[in-house]
């Protein structure tokens, strides 16, 4: 009897052991998934936007915040994954290399190929900046020397599939001129918006930074049909129904920071992609690498997935 009970005391021992060890095994398993996909797997995203200013398709793709990832060898998988939208532009909003680390051949490289594939523009990321300064390297003129268009406070006007485009490109936080005031806006930012929004072209600006496009009335007070954004990662560990944990310039738990936002009107949008890279010390959390593809389409005012 005595042998009995000490058997099944082990024997429940052993099952309750086993049932721990599930317990916290099972959440490692998942979240080691969850991080290995966030750094290897790529997503494509495609939104749909329309506009009385569009009278011809044209298909944009995005790329933002590599940061020197690689996606296959050479990035043959990113290239690849761009190249089957067949786009008739390419957008770089910044951030492809890290400011820390002195090679650059990812990024170039990829311009390169991406060049080849369509009309291939960028604009600057804080990572750009900060390499310059760091190793005293013609980011503009390297980027360039590979085939892209640098867009740094300036602009474009071009004619895609017969369709007039104005697309400029901007590194700064580009504050409303209400903010001008305060002294907050900067006057430089102003001036080159200002001078960009003076079209009936459709305007296409790629903007690092989408601070101001989220929280600052940026949507409602340029005239500026679409803008391009990265920087925040997608808020980096992203928690389902609640968004992103995490983003610069925002803090904690600031909520949705991929997709599109519209203006009150639902004129004028922002795509913020959530990019594929990181440099940040905690990994990227379900929170899969895209690229992004814009169809801008004719006629009416409608976005969607």
């Amino acid at each position: 009897m005595v042998r009995n009970r000490m058997r099944k005391r082990c024997k429940n021992g052993y099952k309750l052991r086993r049932v721990v060890g599930i317990l916290v095994v099972m959440p490692l398993f998942i979240t080691g998934k969850s991080v290995i996909k966030s750094k290897y797997n790529l997503n494509s995203i495609t939104y749909i936007l329309q506009s009385k200013k569009i009278s011809e398709e044209i298909c944009l793709i995005q790329i933002t915040d590599l940061h020197n990832s690689i996606f296959g060898s050479d990035n043959k998988y990113l290239i690849s994954k761009a190249a089957m939208k067949s786009p008739d532009l390419i957008m770089i909003t910044g951030d492809l290399l890290n400011a820390n680390e002195p090679d650059n051949n990812i990024a170039v490289t990829l311009l390169a190929e991406l060049s080849a594939i369509a009309p291939t523009y960028v604009s600057l990321g804080n990572h750009e900046l900060e390499y310059e300064q760091n190793y005293g390297t013609d980011i503009i003129a390297l980027y360039e020397s590979a085939g892209a268009t640098v867009l740094n406070y300036e602009y474009k006007d071009i004619t895609i599939n017969s369709q007039p485009l104005r697309i400029g490109g901007i590194y700064g936080y580009c504050l409303p001129d209400k903010y001008l005031e305060t002294g907050e806006a900067d006057p430089g930012e102003c001036k080159f918006l200002w001078d960009f929004e003076n079209t009936d072209r459709y305007k296409i600006l790629l903007s690092h930074l989408p601070i101001a496009w989220l929280k600052n009335d940026g949507l409602e007070e340029w005239d500026i049909d679409c803008v391009f954004s990265g920087h925040l990662h997608g808020g980096q560990v992203i928690l389902p129904g609640i968004g992103g944990v995490y983003a610069p310039d925002m803090g904690w738990f600031p909520g949705q920071l991929k997709g599109i936002f519209d203006s009150e009107d639902g004129k004028r949008h922002l795509v913020l992609s959530s990019g594929l890279g990181n440099t940040e010390l905690v990994p990227r959390f379900n929170n899969i690498p895209e690229i992004v593809c814009v169809e801008l389409i004719p006629d009416g005012n409608l976005h969607k997935t």
